[in-house]
């Protein structure tokens, strides 16, 4: 996959914060169930790595990758537990240089012009806007649109049931990422089938 397959896998990614790696297999399979054939689990719980790696042998099915990934040391750790891609939620050059290094697909995070033509110039025309409602939001990315024509967005941080739709509407929005639709309660009670209703309702609600 290339960084333009992963963002069109489902119209929303779901982030998710593993506390426990048992519980990787039942959630993935939740979302499946639940119309959503990616994950983007976070290196933010010792979990992550394992969870991914979980992921990636028993449910081939699902697209799986790593978030929070901030450096070179991070992304070869990723790329060796299984990820299919990266996303991080800021660029650099060691980041897009571990991205060439391992054929991956990274998906930078930028806020700003700047960092969107840091992404550009380098060939990197899908990115993260994170956060995406404190970075402006919408409005950030119909400006962007104009300068940056080439580049398409995953928003992330902020965004919710009410106004995922906003962003969808956007032609350079290919996708958004939350992680409404994974609560970290029903993780923990194992309420596996509230993830896939949640997951149903969130993609039924687009319009």
């Amino acid at each position: 996959m290339n960084a333009h397959e992963v963002m069109l896998i489902s119209p929303i990614v779901p982030v998710i914060a593993l506390e426990n790696a048992d519980d990787a297999l039942p959630l993935a399979e939740a979302l499946l169930e639940g119309g959503i054939g990616v994950m983007e689990i976070t290196l933010r719980t010792q979990a992550g790595l394992q969870s991914i790696q979980t992921i990636a042998e028993k449910l081939p099915q699902m697209a799986v990758g790593a978030g929070t990934v901030v450096d070179a040391a991070s992304f070869k750790q990723a790329v060796e537990h299984g990820s299919q891609f990266v996303f991080s939620p800021g660029i650099s050059d060691s980041l897009m240089q571990s991205a060439l290094d391992f054929h991956t697909p990274l998906i930078p995070g930028v806020a700003t012009a700047s960092e969107v033509m840091l992404a550009q110039n380098n060939g990197f025309l899908y990115a993260k806007l994170f956060p995406a409602t404190v970075a402006g939001g919408v409005d950030a990315l119909k400006a962007f649109a104009g300068p940056f024509a080439s580049m398409s967005f995953c928003p992330t941080g902020g965004i919710n049931l009410h106004n995922l739709n906003d962003f969808l509407a956007l032609e350079n929005v290919l996708c958004v990422g939350g992680s409404w639709i994974v609560p970290k309660d029903a993780i923990k009670a194992k309420e596996f089938s509230k993830i896939t209703r949640l997951a149903q309702e969130a993609l039924s609600s687009i319009i």
